[in-house]
């Protein structure tokens, strides 16, 4: 039984990260430790995915975190809209670890405005709802 040649692994910059391990379904957190979304997908941009890659050709690089209403495709199947997909750039990101931590605040992203709204129109209503219990 012959062995095939082993080809000699490349220098890597940075830090190798398991998409689905490491980023998929985790919480993410803004600077303050405020939650703020979960990773439901992943931008990246690079050689196509599925093709076969020329050797010598640079692996694909992470642009962004995606979140959105994707509820609804995991239980029926298929993929939501891309325009209907928030992006989290990948360059707000400060560290991964059991979550996602961010570098920026979550108040301006656009993944939040769900838990903003709920808070302004639902939870301020409430008697009580607009100040933290004693």
């Amino acid at each position: 039984m012959t062995s095939p040649e082993l080809v000699p692994l490349l220098p890597v910059q940075g830090r190798i990260l398991d998409a689905q391990l490491h980023l998929l379904d985790r919480q993410v957190l803004d600077h303050d430790g405020v939650p703020v979304t979960t990773v439901d997908d992943l931008e990246l941009s690079g050689p196509a995915l599925g093709e076969e890659i020329p050797q010598g050709t640079p692996a694909p690089v992470l642009d962004a975190l995606l979140t959105g209403p994707v509820l609804g495709t995991r239980i029926f199947g298929g993929r939501p809209p891309s325009s209907r997909l928030i992006r989290i750039h990948w360059k707000d990101v400060a560290d991964v670890g059991v979550v996602v931590r961010l570098g920026v605040g979550g108040e301006g992203l656009d993944a939040s405005w769900v838990e903003r709204w709920v808070r302004d129109k639902i939870i301020a209503r409430i008697p009580g709802g607009r100040h933290d219990p004693r």
